[in-house]
């Protein structure tokens, strides 16, 4: 499933499996105000390009406050980052838990490009050259200057350049985005929180695929494979049937509608939700039922009425839209991919879940055919600037499920000064730590109740703690240590 995919289920941004998104279309019945913290627009005019020294256009950014726990003057600022996906608030997720417990000021700027922040009004090629983790970087530090520069101004305090303490949080690609910030800017936060964090650029990502059937378990993975096969057999009979039965018919790319139904598959583990679609299908295999139709069921009820997916994403023809709309972050997110950071979820060579279909020519033929020619994901150059998942940092705390596929992009060996922690359940998936398991817009997760193993999501959340109290601490004795 997409990054873009990932964050935008989680319940920030827009779905899209092969990104680390999460869907924006969830539907609930929760209200506004009670899912989000705040839902009021800030704006800040955010530099363009930070590397020029003659570029001086500005471009508005949107971001979000909540002050309610905030502890005047001193009290610590969480910063939490928006991904690759539009922010519409902030989030009533763990990470509000913690700002109460702390006594926190929560901000949250939404990422170039995505959602309302866009420099122009066309997203041509040649006019995403600004868009990159690098920028995304300079952002958060020009933002993080003007934030504290301004609540100096709002508390009346003339503090000698004193600053309250910051510190920093992602999930997914924003989870790299915090680690990358603590790594290069470390004395701009105090420490990080990276869930779920992919800091680890990969060109070929098999092992994603290799993590499926791992956490569908033998059963549900047979069930998968042979699924697979029949789609595979009854495209070559007659495509439009089969398409229509996933509502999918707009797709005239036989393995883009094949990468649509892997990515379906992904959204259940990646979300907590596996036996949304084992059950179903495991049942569907054992009593000889059709295991397509039981397969394209669980799409239509869960994946797409519930969790947002949508069919639009994998069309090549409105991926190459360039008119910005509430759906461009598709676009924008394959585009970061297909320059800089790859994840290209392709079917390993043997005992593959997914399509063979779904290869590495797939995926470069279709960053050429939304791009144009000369668009290739510079890993190594990536892995080199950052670290990959050996980056040199200190004080960030990586948090991973057990079921999550993403998890193997990301740092899952532990240090004292870069604490890792895996979270082994049934459900365990993406982001587990701050948005619960399984992941729903329905339920605040302040406990994780939900989860098949309360106990060991609970501990890392107490490590968590304990990790950012230390920190914080540090950081206080180290400002006052200065004066």
């Amino acid at each position: 499933m997409s990054l873009e995919l990932s964050f935008i289920l989680i319940m920030s941004c827009s779905t899209l499996s092969n990104a680390l998104l999460h869907p924006s279309s969830v539907s609930h019945d929760v209200s506004r105000t009670r899912y989000y913290l705040t839902t009021n627009e800030l704006w800040f005019n955010q530099t363009l390009d930070h590397y020029s020294h003659y570029d001086h256009r500005k471009f508005r950014q949107r971001y979000y406050e909540f002050m309610d726990y905030f502890r005047a003057p001193d009290g610590p600022i969480f910063m939490i980052i928006c991904g690759e996906g539009p922010c519409s608030g902030i989030v009533n997720d763990y990470i509000n838990v913690l700002a109460k417990r702390f006594e926190a000021g929560v901000v949250s700027l939404e990422h170039r490009y995505y959602g309302k922040s866009s420099p122009f009004n066309s997203l041509a090629t040649e006019n995403l050259k600004y868009l990159s983790s690098k920028q995304a970087l300079l952002d958060l530090a020009a933002f993080r200057r003007y934030y504290q520069e301004s609540l100096n101004v709002k508390l009346n305090i003339s503090n000698g350049g004193n600053e309250n303490p910051w510190f920093f949080f992602g999930i997914s690609y924003s989870g790299a985005l915090s680690a990358w910030f603590r790594l290069k800017f470390p004395h701009l936060t105090c420490g990080s929180l990276a869930s779920s964090a992919v800091v680890r650029a990969v060109y070929e990502f098999s092992e994603f695929d290799k993590q499926i059937g791992e956490s569908a378990g033998q059963e549900c993975k047979a069930a998968l494979q042979e699924t697979n096969k029949h789609l595979e057999l009854g495209l070559k009979v007659d495509r439009k049937a089969v398409k229509s039965l996933f509502n999918a018919t707009e797709l005239d790319v036989d393995a883009d509608f094949l990468y649509l139904t892997a990515d379906a598959a992904v959204m259940a583990f990646q979300y907590g939700n596996p036996d949304k679609l084992c059950v179903p299908l495991v049942g569907a295999k054992k009593n000889g039922s059709d295991l397509v139709e039981t397969y394209s069921k669980y799409v239509r009820e869960y994946c797409m009425r519930l969790w947002g997916l949508r069919v639009r994403a994998y069309n090549r023809k409105h991926l190459r839209n360039t008119v910005v709309t509430a759906d461009s972050a598709y676009r924008l997110w394959w585009f970061q991919s297909c320059t800089e950071l790859g994840y290209f979820q392709v079917a390993p060579r043997n005992d593959s879940v997914r399509s063979q279909q779904i290869n590495t020519e797939f995926h470069l033929d279709l960053c050429k055919s939304i791009f144009g020619k000369g668009v290739y994901p510079k890993i190594d150059a990536t892995n080199f600037y950052y670290g990959g998942d050996r980056l040199n940092a200190t004080k960030i705390i990586f948090t991973n499920g057990s079921q999550d596929p993403w998890r193997h992009a990301s740092k899952q060996n532990s240090s004292h000064e870069l604490p890792s922690y895996m979270m082994k359940c049934h459900n365990c998936g993406h982001g587990t730590d701050i948005k619960g398991c399984p992941q729903s817009p329905m339920v605040i997760e302040g406990k994780s109740n939900s989860c098949s193993l309360v106990d060991d999501v609970n501990k890392v959340r107490q490590q968590m703690v304990q990790h950012i109290d230390l920190w914080l601490s540090e950081c206080r004795r180290s400002t006052r240590t200065s004066i």
